[in-house]
């Protein structure tokens, strides 16, 4: 029996084997060792996470299409919310890029009349979310999730990225552009690129050059100079901080509003009202399918980030019970005025880089941005929307990975046949078909996979018990026997598929008096495939040849004894293959004899 894990470090205790409430208020578990130190590492990550924070929800509220302070309000209550029910020990939860990009696309094809109903969208589509996540977790489906390729899965973030970094041109250049896909929006931007203010153009693209910078150069420059390793990096994670306060103050200072350069204006001061989403069957059924793809995608990166941050420090997450923090954490920032969340890669790596040791640091940092709208709001007043728009594309081109169609070329043709059309249809056709088609590709590609798997005809290796693929391996073969090793489960879609190769190989070989179908790697066998196994026996039978089968697992033999093929099988089934043949053989041998 598995020993249950350490509190602290070693991740949640007992998992999935914990018992209601710990099951599922992960927060009972570890907050039962939570000390001083861990309360200074905590609050440590949390200040540099909260710093990084502010201009990354400023700017994607922005990208969401929504007023900046969505932006913080969706970073304050659902940072607690996952605190209370999430798994993840380093986890940073708030808006991103992608989700912000598939809010805009979901919001914006409504045709809605006004920006009070276009936040109250936002904030349906989050509760939709939200329930849809909390649904998957009750039910233990985070599973789901490894339905989705991850090279097609890389190949839409990619796409994505583009996307929104061309959509955040029209800040950096001062233009009106709009389009949902990148060959729209390049247009749009070719068409308005007369009326480009040089004032914002320069604000903006000094604000990206910066950005850059400091994400690559500052902690080196800084070293250099003798600051120690933890100030230079928290220096520059604070980089975009500093644009923001420097921008802001050139355009207070030489009042660039009335040069036409675009600012935030006015953010509302206080923390968020609370308040549940209308109900209206009609816009709720209208984004039933956007909210799916957002969890889905959400998950996913979310799920990803977690489980490699988690492995680094030995421990573990519970998928189920994250997909209830997640939804909880939608749900929240729904009735508080934000729009859809979910784990961000960049933020979680500071965030465990800075020394997080539970999702109380999130909490923390809720505190913090909570803080921020009391106090920072006035002060934004004047801060330019280039400079937001710098932020979004420096964050989001981390995300583009062209590596990813060379990697998959060379590995896998199908693969790299998923992705590439992923990255196209995404780019051509906006996020929402493209997530849509990343989905139906993956589960295609698996389908393809397996309906044509691969069939070995093995031999046994001189001087051992083992059998190998006789054109791989220099094997022994009794030209009576064929021994088939089927390198997938049997289901619905390559149960035909296996049907025809037996009888292609049977009818090439007419002294053949023997088939074994070596079972080894067959995990299931559904009603389809029975259907089939039932048919090969019956015409292997009529054309004198008998069928067996060998190696079978105990949970696929427990199903077969529930049917009647047994009971019809012209063969055996035999524990070994290596005894298979051997009887085969002697039965063979005394025939002849």
């Amino acid at each position: 029996m598995d020993k249950p894990l350490k509190d602290g470090r070693d991740g949640p205790a007992k998992a999935n084997g914990a018992r209601f409430p710990a099951r599922y208020l992960p927060i009972l578990d570890w907050g039962r060792s939570y000390g001083r130190e861990t309360l200074t590492n905590d609050l440590t990550a949390a200040v540099i996470v909260t710093i990084m924070l502010i201009p990354q929800s400023l700017a994607y509220a922005l990208l969401a299409g929504l007023p900046p302070e969505a932006g913080l309000y969706a970073s304050i209550a659902p940072l607690v919310a996952y605190a209370v029910f999430g798994t993840s020990r380093a986890l940073a939860v708030g808006p991103v890029a992608v989700v912000s990009l598939m809010t805009a696309a979901a919001v914006g094809g409504l045709d809605l009349a006004s920006p009070v109903e276009y936040a109250a969208a936002a904030a349906v589509l989050a509760l939709l979310s939200g329930l849809f996540l909390i649904a998957m977790g009750a039910l233990r489906l985070g599973f789901v999730a490894n339905f989705l390729s991850h090279p097609v899965i890389s190949g839409f973030i990619t796409a994505s990225g583009l996307i929104i970094a061309a959509s955040q041109l029209k800040h950096i250049l001062g233009i009106p552009a709009s389009g949902h896909n990148l060959y729209e929006i390049l247009i749009s931007l070719f068409e308005n690129i007369g009326a480009v203010n040089w004032i914002t153009l320069a604000i903006g693209a000094s604000a990206t050059a910066f950005l850059f910078w400091v994400r690559r150069g500052l902690k080196p420059a800084l070293s250099k100079f003798g600051v120690k390793p933890r100030m230079a990096d928290f220096l520059a994670k604070a980089g975009p901080v500093a644009a923001v306060a420097i921008t802001t103050l050139i355009a207070w200072g030489f009042d660039l509003p009335s040069a036409g350069v675009a600012v935030v204006g006015e953010v509302p001061q206080g923390l968020p009202p609370l308040a549940f989403p209308a109900f209206d069957i009609g816009l709720w059924s209208e984004l039933a399918g956007a909210a799916v793809l957002i969890s889905i995608i959400g998950f996913v990166e979310s799920v990803s980030v977690a489980q490699t941050l988690a492995a680094k420090r030995r421990q573990r997450i519970v998928p189920d019970q994250e997909l209830i923090g997640l939804g909880a954490a939608n749900v929240a920032s729904s009735v508080t005025g934000g729009y859809p969340v979910t784990g961000g890669f960049a933020r979680s790596v500071v965030n465990f880089d800075a020394g997080a040791e539970t999702p109380a640091a999130g909490a923390y940092t809720a505190v913090g941005i909570a803080v921020a709208t009391f106090a920072l709001t006035p002060l934004l007043f004047f801060l330019p929307k280039a400079t937001l728009a710098a932020t979004i594309i420096v964050a989001v081109l981390s995300l583009v990975d062209f590596s990813v169609l060379k990697r998959s070329y060379g590995y896998s043709k199908a693969d790299f046949a998923a992705v590439a059309a992923t990255v196209l249809i995404t780019l051509g056709f906006g996020v929402e078909i493209g997530v849509s088609s990343g989905v139906a590709l993956s589960i295609a590609l698996f389908l393809l996979k397996t309906s044509r798997p691969h069939i070995a005809e093995v031999g046994l290796v001189p001087g051992t018990e083992h059998f190998r693929n006789i054109r791989r391996h220099e094997v022994e073969t009794n030209p009576r026997i064929v021994t088939l090793r089927v390198d997938e489960s049997l289901y619905f879609a390559n149960a035909r598929f296996l049907e025809d190769y037996i009888y292609d190989r049977v009818a090439r070989d007419k002294g053949v008096e023997h088939v074994i179908l070596m079972c080894s790697a067959v995990n299931e066998i559904d009603g389809s495939a029975l259907e089939s196994l039932e048919a090969i026996n019956e015409r292997l039978n009529r054309m004198g040849v008998t069928l067996h089968l060998s190696e079978v697992k105990g949970p696929v033999m427990d199903r077969l004894k529930r049917s009647h093929f047994l009971d019809d099988l012209t063969g055996s089934v035999f524990l070994s293959q290596y005894r298979a043949v051997k009887t085969l053989s002697e039965v063979s041998a005394d025939r002849i004899a």
